[in-house]
């Protein structure tokens, strides 16, 4: 590859990327660990991986307005910065409470790394090349969950679950470096904007109220925060139509391929993130794997990913997108079915194919659909847009895990996940299957409803 100017931008978005995601989804393997050593019970240890993904989506939407107005590379550095922080902090934690603070400090960093990572690459980026630019930031994402698995199982089996933080924080420091160095000047749109200090509020409690009260369903203080969160939200949505400057611009969903996609977005990963946990579970608690064997199954699904995203991404520069995403997760949702039927007689060849399976259809489906939400929108609104499918992408991934959480705890009540259990864990992985597919299939129907849509994308050409 040519090292030009947006090389560099490509490459540092590919590296940003890839570690955002790393101990995203590494974290998993060091769960059971992490709970060993702090006594967590199976609620508050499905909090580990959840909470990180709950601040995500609290913080996505200032990110977006933030680094419009600063500049998309200062907010980079920023949120590299603070994640880097957050990383150190959990190598010394001595409590659950500590650990788990750190974890909320690294999805601060991530929610403005993940933000501006995509809009540095739709702003430097042609238009004509957005697609195959987009394919591979997306490939590093699928890249660091196909390697994590097997880097950080190996970590946790042999040098303890610390080994994962200390891994990452040298990389971390060294996409700072090229940051500074290699890119100069920086991308600003909203920078005569005010800051909507009212409209964050009320968007970050409500969120935080909703999803926290989505987990906690089956009590009364659930139903509460549910209801309060979901009234702050549509609070919300009214000020910012209202709003001079608001913290995200709503009149985009006006827009049925903006709209369609996103819904289809949020309900992929409503539907596929809780796959991974549920796996690495089954493996480690029913078939009592350890957790480098562990790892070593879960890079099928995110080394298929990186290897379909970047040709999707490149389809979908020529080929309506929508049509590529329908297609894609109508294979993950046969994923979600035959894991339905998942437990401890289950072939291993069988659950390879739906892993196989999973890899293929989202794979398909995310560049293509990333695609869509970011070429559906004029240049200047490209850091909301980006705001937007990384919230989607996070509050999708929180609400999977948070229903993983709730059926978890219906199932085994605040018992401690092990291999005595495993019949509830079985049981619990199969309901949450079933919920999956039937969202799934919404996601399907969205992609499908933006492509009869009349609205057009902004890239030169048109789909």
């Amino acid at each position: 590859m040519k090292f030009d100017f947006e090389s560099y931008v490509i490459f540092v978005a590919f590296i940003t990327s890839f570690f955002a995601v790393f101990l995203s989804a590494g974290i998993v393997l060091g769960v059971p660990a992490i709970a060993q050593e702090f006594r967590m019970n199976n609620v508050v240890q499905n909090w580990i991986p959840t909470i990180s993904l709950l601040v995500m989506a609290v913080f996505t939407l200032p990110a977006g307005q933030l680094s419009g107005k600063y500049g998309v590379k200062k907010s980079l550095i920023i949120g590299v910065l603070i994640f880097l922080i957050g990383s150190i902090a959990a190598c010394i934690s001595v409590s659950t409470e500590m650990f788990l603070m750190c974890r909320v400090i690294q999805g601060i960093g991530i929610a403005f790394s993940n933000v501006s990572a995509i809009a540095m690459v739709v702003q430097a980026v042609k238009p004509q090349n957005r697609g195959k630019a987009l394919g591979f930031t997306v490939t590093g994402i699928y890249l660091a969950g196909s390697l994590s698995p097997v880097f950080c199982g190996f970590l946790v089996h042999n040098l303890g679950w610390r080994s994962m933080f200390y891994f990452v924080s040298p990389f971390l420091l060294v996409c700072l470096i090229l940051m500074t160095v290699k890119i100069p000047g920086d991308w600003k749109t909203y920078e005569e904007s005010k800051i909507d200090t009212i409209g964050y509020i009320l968007y970050g409690i409500g969120i935080l109220l909703f999803i926290y009260g989505f987990t906690n369903l089956m009590n009364s203080l659930g139903v509460i925060c549910i209801i309060t969160g979901f009234i702050l939200l549509a609070i919300f949505t009214y000020y910012e139509l209202k709003a001079e400057s608001p913290a995200f611009n709503m009149t985009l969903f006006k827009n049925m391929k903006f709209t369609s996609s996103n819904i289809a977005a949020l309900c992929s990963y409503l539907a596929i993130a809780a796959i991974t946990t549920i796996l690495n579970y089954h493996f480690q608690y029913v078939r009592g794997w350890n957790t480098q064997m562990s790892g070593l199954m879960l890079i099928i699904t995110p080394i298929i990913m990186a290897v379909i995203s970047p040709n999707s991404g490149k389809l979908s520069d020529r080929i309506h997108p929508q049509k590529l995403a329908a297609i894609g997760m109508s294979i993950a949702t046969v994923t979600l079915v035959i894991l339905i039927f998942l437990d401890a007689n289950t072939p291993l060849y069988l659950i390879v194919i739906a892993m196989v399976l999973q890899g293929i259809g989202m794979g398909m489906f995310t560049t293509p659909n990333t695609n869509a939400i970011m070429s559906s929108v004029p240049p200047n609104e490209e850091p909301n847009a980006s705001a937007a499918q990384s919230a989607m992408r996070t509050i999708g991934q929180t609400m999977s895990l948070g229903l993983l959480t709730l059926v978890f705890a219906w199932v085994m009540g605040s018992l401690k996940l092990s291999s005595q259990y495993s019949a509830m864990i079985v049981h619990s992985s199969q309901l949450i299957c079933i919920i999956c597919t039937a969202i799934c299939i919404v996601a399907i129907f969205a992609s499908l409803v933006g492509i009869k849509s009349k609205d057009q994308f902004n890239t030169q050409g048109g789909k």
